[in-house]
């Protein structure tokens, strides 16, 4: 098994082991249904998740918060490798557009840890330090956390 490595410069990462295949975790974050179910952070929901998940793909996913307040993202999938890699990005937002500002590109890893489960890692890589520090603040380590706990509590009971 590999070691997780540290974060790189405006880096943001979270790591986690969850007793559930990989396999059970990619489709927890490529089938839209299941996506709807723990994407953000309670009361928050995602009423719209678009995805095309194969490297070029674009996605979709609309962010709706308890006040009515939407936050709609669009990206493309960089890389998919089934059960293992999702690297996604904000820096297009389909058939390879420009995006008005990128923010981050995604790399969402799923390494099986021998023991029936996964060591999850998501990382956030932020073009300037401004950005990485923007995301920080806005609540990533709460946020993405809260997230992952409806993550694992969903792929836990499939």
């Amino acid at each position: 098994m590999n070691q997780t490595p540290a974060p790189a410069a405006n880096e943001l990462v979270l790591t986690r082991r969850i007793a559930a295949s990989p396999e059970k975790l990619f489709r927890a974050w490529t089938e839209p249904e299941l996506m709807k179910q723990w994407f953000c952070p309670r009361p928050w929901t995602t009423p719209v998740i678009e995805t095309d998940v194969r490297p070029g793909g674009a996605n979709f996913i609309l962010m709706r918060g308890p006040q009515g307040e939407e936050m709609p993202n669009r990206g493309q999938y960089l890389a998919v490798v089934p059960g293992r890699l999702l690297v996604f990005t904000d820096a297009y937002v389909g058939d390879w557009q420009p995006s008005e500002k990128p923010f981050f590109t995604g790399v969402i890893s799923f390494e099986d840890d021998g023991a029936g489960g996964t060591l999850y890692t998501a990382r956030a890589r932020h073009w300037t330090e401004a950005d990485r520090a923007a995301h920080e603040a806005m609540g990533f380590h709460e946020g993405w956390g809260k997230a992952t706990d409806q993550l694992e509590a969903l792929v836990t009971s499939l």
